[in-house]
């Protein structure tokens, strides 16, 4: 008879934190339930062969009508397995060793209505425990070890033996003998692709604890930087606002109005200067101060067209292709962290070719922002561990922390940052987020094509 095995995918113990992880967890049990079932139809069609054999075949004298009753219940009980786990749920331990235990009565009814413990598919047994082993917990396990040897022993104790020939010096040829050998067979089988299974699910379950720690410690990281950063930024301010009067001042001077070229000068200190403060407000306002201040209500075209407008302004000596293709505008709100986000991958591209190109798009329910550079491209090293902090062929100390924060805020947005390098020299940046996350609902109102 075939046996009912349990699924070969080990449910993860992933930290609890991380929401996602935690989706991830659930899909794993339910999974495992799914291939639960799956698994039991084809244990139905094994034990409906067998039996047919058996009976017709071998000539063996069988219960057919209390057995085909007891394959009829485990018809039902999958059918109602399949129903009831349909729906995306938890699936937790004790609903799996109920699923197993379920197995381990279908099959000790099977085996005391043919033969009991002289029934050679009795060694099924010991794959059910090795499921449990590796399935459950602790309790589990010993419980369902626990239950299948006493189940072995009523099997020896009031099982009615089948009648085999006595003939056992016939090898292979002998029907028990036969039996054995499609039990051992069967066990071995199952038994090597299930660890086989569970080991590679092992492996990417340590992977994926890997990158959560590598995730948190990222994150610790982005921490002491945004109360470094918003310090920094308080000390700032005062400075800036004492430099921003004093070029006004000397703005006045005859001695500065009379001379053309030293007035140019003070200008592009006074604008240097007003672009220092605009980056500390925007500092203040990601880490939550004076939003109310410099939050608005925008669209994604006049956002993306203000931040190019802005960023043209200050580099002056860019080669700079700007091209929006997002066409039906929708309402947002400007985001500082976003924008600083393009700007950081700006101007990584212009530190690396002075001709660039972005791209604004849409795909379906997802905003793509693409910066093209003709620079030397990214090194091997740089794409193995693109925005890892402080990953930077610049050479400088403190460098590689622009992409690193463009990485984490696109990935709490939900989206992602990747970069290749392009066959005719170098690199593509794109940043890909849910139109979801930055967006109001869609507005008809603002239709444009660029």
């Amino acid at each position: 008879m075939s046996p009912q095995t349990a699924p070969s995918v080990i449910e993860d113990s992933l930290p609890p934190a991380a929401a996602k992880v935690q989706g991830v967890n659930h899909a794993t049990g339910l999974k495992n339930m799914q291939l639960l079932i799956q698994l039991r139809w084809i244990a139905v069609v094994g034990q409906i062969i067998t039996i047919a054999v058996a009976h017709f075949a071998y000539g063996i004298q069988l219960p057919l009508n209390h057995l085909l009753t007891v394959l009829a219940c485990l018809m039902a009980f999958n059918v109602a397995s399949q129903l009831h786990w349909r729906a995306h749920r938890e699936v937790t331990n004790g609903e799996l060793f109920f699923a197993l235990l379920v197995d381990v009565s279908m099959l000790t009814f099977q085996l005391y209505l043919s033969g009991g413990a002289t029934n050679p598919f009795a060694f099924l047994y010991l794959l059910q425990v090795t499921l449990a082993a590796l399935l459950l917990e602790a309790w589990s396990t010993w419980t369902i070890f626990a239950i299948t040897a006493t189940c072995f022993a009523g099997l020896a104790l009031f099982g009615v033996p089948l009648s085999f020939p006595s003939d056992q010096g016939r090898g292979l040829l002998n029907p028990y003998m036969q039996g054995m050998l499609i039990c051992f067979a069967l066990n071995a089988a199952l038994l090597v692709i299930f660890i086989t299974r569970i080991s590679f699910n092992l492996r990417k379950r340590d992977a994926r604890l890997a990158n959560l720690r590598q995730r948190a410690a990222e994150e610790e990281h982005i921490v002491r930087m945004g109360l470094l950063a918003s310090g920094a930024a308080h000390e700032l301010g005062t400075p800036l606002a004492t430099l921003a009067v004093i070029l006004g001042d000397w703005a006045r001077l005859p001695s500065f109005t009379s001379d053309p070229e030293l007035l140019q000068e003070v200008d592009e200190m006074q604008a240097q200067v007003h672009r220092c403060k605009a980056i500390v407000s925007g500092i203040l306002l990601s880490a939550g101060e004076a939003r109310g201040e410099s939050s608005e209500e925008t669209t994604v075209c006049t956002f993306m067209d203000e931040l190019v407008e802005e960023w043209r302004a200050t580099r002056p000596s860019a080669t700079f292709v700007y091209d929006n293709r997002f066409g039906l505008d929708l309402s947002m709100v400007s985001d500082s962290a976003l924008k600083q986000t393009i700007c950081n991958v700006l101007d990584n591209a212009l530190e690396a070719s002075s001709h660039l190109r972005l791209e604004v798009a849409r795909d379906a329910d997802t905003l793509t922002v693409t910066v093209t550079d003709h620079g030397s491209g990214f090194g091997a090293a740089m794409l193995a561990n693109f925005g890892k902090p402080y990953q930077s062929s610049k050479g400088r100390p403190g460098r590689g922390l622009g992409l690193f924060l463009a990485v984490n805020v696109a990935r709490t947005l939900g989206g992602s940052l990747t970069a290749r390098n392009r066959a005719g020299g170098g690199a593509v940046v794109t940043l890909t987020l849910p139109l979801s996350a930055i967006t109001f609902e869609e507005d008809d109102t603002h239709g444009r094509s660029r």
